[in-house]
């Protein structure tokens, strides 16, 4: 059973992204603030459910959490501040699109970087171990996940409908044959064997 929250007493946010691993596509990242009566018996890490599960997860989560909010960092600013600086980035958004303001922050994963002087902690593995990262890592999961079937329309080729944008053989093989797209990562080594790709 996961714990709502690190510190029972304190206004609280966990926050997580989706989408580091990608070769296209922006980084997601969301953060969430639930009420202290807060339980849900199937909410964990979003990567242990299924795509039909998240989407019900996703609605009781914006229904019931006191705020949440939902920032995509784009393929320009990844390739500009590389990835772990746009994920952090994109937590720092999200933690301030949020309406109340949180004391301490929940960060899934080691690394982060401070914000606004408030508290924080990183937990490894914590969309298994506490609620509000695992609600977290389903916004951030599921609304990415819209995104990526919103991009598959204009780039069918790539099948981001069913691969997100990770580095499946079938998105390489779309690779090596239609060349990058504009969603495609320019810092990112897109085929195993590139040396140098023309965008």
């Amino acid at each position: 059973m996961l714990k709502l929250k690190i510190h029972t007493d304190l206004i609280e946010c966990g926050t997580d992204e989706a989408g580091r691993g990608c070769l296209a596509g922006p980084v997601t990242a969301a953060a969430v603030i639930l009420p202290d009566d807060f339980s849900h018996p199937f909410l964990t890490d979003s990567k242990q459910l299924s795509e039909k599960k998240r989407l019900e997860l996703k609605e009781i989560i914006e229904t019931e959490a006191i705020c949440y909010d939902v920032k995509h960092v784009m393929m320009d600013e990844i390739d500009q501040i590389n990835i772990l600086n746009a994920s952090i980035l994109g937590m720092h958004r999200s933690i301030e699109g949020l309406s109340t303001q949180p004391h301490f922050i929940a960060i899934d994963g080691n690394r982060f970087k401070p914000y606004r002087k408030i508290p924080y902690e990183c937990v490894v593995k914590g969309d298994g171990k506490y609620l509000h990262i695992a609600a977290a890592s389903i916004l951030a999961k599921t609304y990415r996940d819209a995104y990526m079937a919103k991009l598959h329309k204009e780039f069918p080729a790539y099948n981001w409908k069913k691969n997100k944008g990770y580095p499946t053989a079938e998105h390489r093989d779309a690779i090596r044959k239609y060349g990058p797209t504009p969603y495609h990562r320019r810092s990112f080594r897109l085929l195993p064997e590139q040396l140098r790709l023309e965008f």
